[in-house]
């Protein structure tokens, strides 16, 4: 049966809620990198700063590619709506890291034409993805704050191994990731409270993660087209229900002649047999009572009598004959309503 695919939604400049959070979340952090670049006076820590902002600009590049191609207009977007301003600052350089606020502009704006209801029962009903960048942020944050923590506590301590920013980085995405190679740990206690911190967020990220791909792989897709008009199903009680679209000439056709033939082999089989094989009989039974009537009266009698007489008078064997036909046909009837089905 043809399926009409679902037309697709209109591009627009506001993509995903959840999404476009996200990206404004990162860019605050990217901003708040900046100053912190100026606070910190640690190598080390600042070795830190420096590949999560490397991440963010990948990731930023990545959105630029994503906004630019889904765009109503493209020209538009690149020249009126900033888009300039966005390739520049995910460019990994320093002096252009401050136009990523007009990001942050542009999801307050997008957010402030929707209103904050409206932003928080899309962001519910939409739990699937809420989730995906919820722990893609979280683990983001963790993977920042926990490295600037864990080396800020461990790298001056005795007996640390803990003592560069390749270390802080190591130690917080193997912790984050549950997979604990044990080759990079706190030797402090402050340093152990943050490790346990970051385990407990590590296993709520990663469950929540699996649990996202388990419903993207193995649940319904949400693309996938519906179809025009399902096939007729059959009730339990006999009745056929179709879909309100099948309403076409040749599928209002097919359904009469569906339930012509549900009728006929959901009706009474046996009854079908005992009335055809009693017809079958009986129409014998009359042939036989009306070739032996064709007698003449005698003198004297009535032609009730006559009709009486001649079908007593039937031939015996031409009854079995006839009762040998009626079993031979039901059996082919049987056979007939036994392929129906």
């Amino acid at each position: 049966m043809a399926r009409t695919r679902a037309p697709k939604p209109p591009r627009s400049e506001l993509k995903n809620i959840s999404y476009e959070i996200f990206i404004g979340l990162l860019s605050i952090m990217s901003i708040v990198n900046i100053a912190l670049e100026w606070l910190v006076k640690d190598q080390e820590l600042q070795g830190i700063l420096f590949v999560m902002n490397g991440l963010f600009s990948i990731i930023f590049l990545i959105d630029f590619t994503y906004r630019i191609c889904t765009a109503p207009s493209a020209a538009g977007y690149f020249f009126r709506g900033f888009g300039w301003a966005d390739l520049l600052a995910s460019l990994p350089f320093a002096e252009l890291k401050i136009l990523r606020l007009f990001r942050v502009l542009r999801v307050l704006r997008l957010m402030r034409e929707l209103g904050p209801r409206t932003i928080f029962h899309r962001v519910i009903s939409d739990r699937a993805n809420s989730a995906l960048m919820t722990l893609l942020l979280m683990g983001v944050i963790v993977m920042q704050y926990g490295s600037l923590m864990i080396l800020k506590v461990e790298e001056y301590a005795e007996g640390a191994n803990i003592v560069n920013a390749s270390d802080a980085l190591w130690y917080t995405i193997v912790t984050i990731s549950t997979v604990g190679y044990g080759d990079q740990y706190p030797v402090t206690n402050t340093g152990r409270m943050i490790g346990t911190i970051i385990i407990i967020v590590g296993v709520g990220i990663f469950g929540t993660f699996t649990g996202y791909l388990a419903n993207l792989f193995l649940g319904p897709g949400k693309g996938e087209p519906a179809p025009a008009a399902q096939d007729a199903d059959a009730d339990a009680d006999g009745t056929v229900s179709v879909t309100a679209e099948a309403t076409s000439p040749e599928k209002t056709e097919a359904k009469h002649r569906h339930k012509r033939k549900k009728g006929l082999v959901d009706g009474s089989r046996e009854g079908i047999a005992q009335a055809a094989s009693s017809g079958v009989a009986a129409g014998g039974v009359s042939g036989a009572v009306k070739s032996g009537a064709t007698a003449e009266p005698a003198d004297g009698a009535s032609p009730g009598d006559v009709a009486v007489e001649s079908a007593s008078s039937v031939d015996t064997a031409r009854l079995e004959q006839l009762l040998e036909e009626s079993e031979s046909r039901i059996v082919e009837i049987r056979r007939m309503l036994a392929d129906a089905r």
